[in-house]
């Protein structure tokens, strides 16, 4: 028996099917095991040493792997053809190696495709495992193990409310957060631009200024309304005629097949996924044998698939759009490693797979893939010069025309935005500039004009980074590899560093501070050239090149000593140093030659930086005379502090003062001082101003509505941490708004209560409520609700449930993802009854022998625990 190995089950349900009876077929389910998280896995001071320890989770199917090793004749290693696939497959060679279950015989197989002739034929081909490829792998494990556990804990003791720093991870947050610098620091410019609408043989068209009293003028050229008003007037009054008719030819040749980085960025601009959630589908389709191996920086393809690519063009258009020779592509992309082909369909002849957002990304790889095989789009550029009789001004009109559309037929590439000349402009908007279609001028024309505009314009910040400009940017400077793009933005996330509003990444105040306490402290490791010279040295070493230990140790002698001299810093001079660091952004020049430090609130103390239990924040050197706060994040024009508290009244029955205060997290309300001050949040949903009255009702909380009719005990209502809501003698029942909680009465507290109590008794912290309509079932009509549930996220219409697969992200279900997840469902639920019940029989009968052997067993285990204790 031969024993072969792969990641997924999926992959193993599919490769069994392709391998004669010989062969058994397992999945490792990914890693098996890891560097325990805690001091010592690495060890630097005996060759960077690493202590490896198998995940408890994987413990059943290491089992299963073992006992199978134990009777195989040969051990088939063939997991993802890429540095982490080899890593798995040495894992799974160690581990069966400790337990003396490793065959004599192993190899190693990789293979680009999931498909029967790929698979069969990667068998006749095995191998050795990589050593290069290994030790890359622990060099990168250990880089990032030794980061992460020597500077996280620097972090914690000197910037409080930090959460982690990572080797790759800070680099990226740090570009999110330059950004982010950049379009505080902009200046927007006032500048206007002139233009005429122009017919000519019943062809509309714009033309815009070019030439103003003798001298060329550009986009920011004009920057008063009272200049553009006088070149608008000089145009109205003037006689334009064409002067001259430029057109030159152009092409546009196609896009090279994805890459990893490429097809992240081409899914976020055009389908709107995250880079997380196009891995997972990409890695479905690739098990699902739809296309090849999604982790690559090869743009290349094999060439048999180059000419079923070409076969394909010309059975669905016509021969003139095959090129005379086939394509080949080289990447560009620094540290590119071209092992592996491009990402591509499996067959040409299917341009359909899958369903949902998995036939979406088939479609986009399809159709890129086919479209780099296909001919050039050969266009006709135009500019025509209009000048008036006195030559003195000149207006500009130019237009694109597609003689033949080529690839575009097919596909055309989205695009990022674009900083033009300063004015922020969207590179579609330049685009559609160029693309405008020209009437057929002759020199001496004289086009109607319609009409003459001025128009006020502001140049625009750099554009925040999407996740796709963001991964692009990455990968131009060299810095990390594609394949962990994914997992390093759902860090961010994750850790509350950054936050995606509409597709752009806007840096939080802890990912503010965190990358200005790292550019202070430990400027050199955030360096993109640094950075970017680490995985320079990193592919020295899986090319066979470097030395991995060597790697280690030149990055260890330098950083070590960094972080204990950092660590030695007392807080109060990690702040004062951060304070003077981030000066210019906390405390900006007002522009009136005062002191902007001066404390607005008692015009005396000097604001400054501090560091507090939570995190930063400023304050004011009067303290606690003057009590002026205000958060870290509020730097520059938008620093809005709290003076202190608000003192909105006295308790009638208790004579305490009631103030409003901010707090941690967010505003809340204090009846008198001290430790036995009574406290309240501040609901977001509170039915009118905060007052007097409305802070003394929350502060009372909770309200007794009364005693329940059925067992006698007390029904209140209050406000959480989840929000409003009901309970009742351990139970409890969900209120919508603030105002329910002091207007429910006896009778719909009742009902809410059983309404709660028939949902599972539980609190109702989303369970019941649906996360998200999704629609009416297209084919039973039924409403499709998105819940969240005790296992996780499904789908239910009112009759059936579907768990949703861990490939789909539930903020990106389609309704009919949802649909055909119920239909599966509502398919599948009678067949599996029928076995269940099958199987139960015989296993009644079987259990008393199963438990007289069991009984033994039991009493021989007693003693023994109790000798080893």
């Amino acid at each position: 028996m031969q024993l072969v190995i792969v990641e997924s089950p999926a992959k193993a349900k599919t490769i069994e099917k392709y391998l004669g009876s010989d062969y058994r077929v397992l999945a490792s389910y990914g890693h098996v095991r890891d560097l325990p998280a805690k001091d010592g896995s690495v060890d630097p001071d005996h060759g960077f040493a690493m202590e490896w320890e198998n995940y408890a989770d994987k413990a059943k199917q290491l089992k299963a792997i073992t006992d199978l090793a134990k009777t195989a004749d040969r051990l088939i290693l063939a997991t993802d053809p890429d540095r982490e696939g080899e890593a798995i497959s040495w894992h799974v060679q160690e581990v069966l190696r400790a337990k003396k279950a490793l065959p004599k015989d192993v190899q190693r197989v990789t293979f680009n495709a999931i498909t029967k002739a790929t698979v069969t034929e990667a068998m006749k081909h095995p191998r050795a495992l990589d050593t290069d490829l290994i030790d890359a792998y622990r060099a990168r494990r250990a880089l990032d193990y030794l980061v992460g556990f020597t500077l996280s804990p620097v972090l914690w003791r000197k910037l409080p409310g930090a959460k982690s720093a990572g080797r790759v991870q800070s680099v990226a947050l740090r570009l999110i957060v330059e950004r982010e610098r950049e379009i505080e620091a902009f200046v927007a410019q006032e500048y206007w631009s002139v233009t005429a609408n122009l017919e000519h043989d019943g062809t509309p068209f714009t033309a815009r200024l070019s030439k103003w009293r003798g001298a060329k003028i550009d986009r920011l050229t004009i920057g008063k309304e009272g200049d553009a008003l006088a070149a608008k007037a000089d145009v109205e009054a003037g006689r334009f005629s064409v002067a001259s008719v430029e057109t030159k030819p152009a092409t546009r040749n196609p896009p090279p097949p994805f890459t990893t980085s490429t097809l992240q960025q081409e899914a976020s601009r055009k389908l709107g996924f995250s880079a997380d959630h196009t891995m997972r589908i990409a890695q479905a389709l690739y098990e699902d044998g739809a296309i090849t191996y999604m982790r690559t920086d090869g743009v290349q393809m094999d060439s048999s698939a180059i000419s079923a690519a070409r076969l394909a063009v010309a059975n669905r258009y016509d021969a003139s759009y095959v090129p005379d020779k086939p394509r080949q592509y080289t990447s560009k992309a620094k540290n590119a490693q071209e092992a592996h082909e491009a990402i591509r369909p499996t067959d040409f002849g299917k341009d359909r797979a899958g369903s949902g957002d998995h036939a979406r990304l088939y479609e986009l790889i399809w159709k890129r893939a086919l479209a780099s095989q296909m001919a050039s789009a050969r266009m006709e550029r135009t500019t025509v010069e209009l000048t008036d009789g006195t030559g003195l001004h000149a207006l500009r009109a130019t237009g694109q025309v597609v003689l033949f559309p080529g690839y575009l037929a097919l596909y055309e590439e989205g695009s990022d935005d674009v900083f033009v000349g300063g004015s922020g402009k969207n590179a579609d908007a330049v685009a559609d500039e160029e693309a405008r279609r020209l009437p057929r001028l002759r020199e001496g024309d004289a086009p109607a004009k319609k009409a003459v505009n001025a128009d006020q314009h502001f140049t625009q910040p750099p554009p925040r980074f999407s996740e796709a400009s963001l991964v692009k940017r990455l990968e131009e400077l060299g810095i990390g590899r594609p394949s962990t793009y994914a997992s390093i933005i759902k860090t961010l996330k994750d850790r509350l560093y950054v936050r995606v509003e509409k597709n752009r990444f806007f840096a939080e105040e802890s990912g503010r501070l965190v990358t200005a306490f790292l550019e202070r402290f430990f400027e050199k490791y955030v360096g993109y050239d640094f950075t970017a010279g680490l995985e320079d040295e990193l592919d020295e070493v899986s090319g066979g090149r470097a030395e991995w230990q060597a790697v280690l140790e030149a990055f260890w002698r330098d950083f070590k000593p960094r972080t204990s001299e950092v660590m030695a810093f007392q807080p109060s001079e990690v702040t004062a140093a951060l304070d003077e660091f981030l000066g210019a952004y906390l405390f900006p020049d007002k522009g009136d030659g005062s002191d902007p430090r001066l404390c607005p609130n008692c015009g005396e103390g000097r604001l400054s930086l501090r560091g507090g239990r939570f995190g930063a924040f400023v304050a004011c050197s009067n303290y606690p005379a003057c009590k002026y706060t205000r958060r870290f994040a509020q730097g520059g024009a938008e620093a809005t502090g709290d003076a202190g508290p608000e003192v909105l009244g006295t308790d009638p029955e208790t004579g305490l003062e009631v103030s409003k205060r901010s707090g941690r997290f967010g505003p809340y309300v204090q009846l008198g001082d001290g430790k036995e001050a009574k406290r309240a949040s501040i609901p977001k949903d509170l039915p009118g101003e905060l007052d007097l009255d409305w802070a003394l009702k929350l502060l009372s909380l909770p309200r007794t509505i009364g005693t329940h009719p059925e067992t006698g005990e007390p029904i209140t209502a209050s406000i959480g941490r989840y929000g409003p809501y009901l309970a009742h003698n351990g139970k409890y029942g969900r209120l919508t708004s603030t105002a329910e909680v002091f207007e429910t009465g006896m009778n719909a507290a009742v009902v809410k209560l059983a309404e709660a109590a028939a949902g599972g008794g539980r609190p109702q912290r989303g369970a019941q409520a649906a996360l998200k309509v999704l629609g009416l079932h297209p084919r039973t009509e039924l409403e499709i609700k998105l819940m969240e549930g005790r296992y996780g996220a499904y789908v239910t219409d009112g009759t059936t449930n579907a768990t949703l697969p861990k490939t789909i992200e539930k903020d990106a279900l389609t309704l009919e993802e949802a649909a055909q997840l119920i239909d599966a469902r509502a398919a599948a639920a009678p067949t599996k009854g029928k076995k269940k019940v099958a199987k139960k029989a015989p296993a009644k009968k079987a259990a008393p022998k199963a438990a007289a052997k069991k009984a033994p067993a039991k009493k021989v285990a007693k003693p023994k625990a109790k000798a080893a204790g």
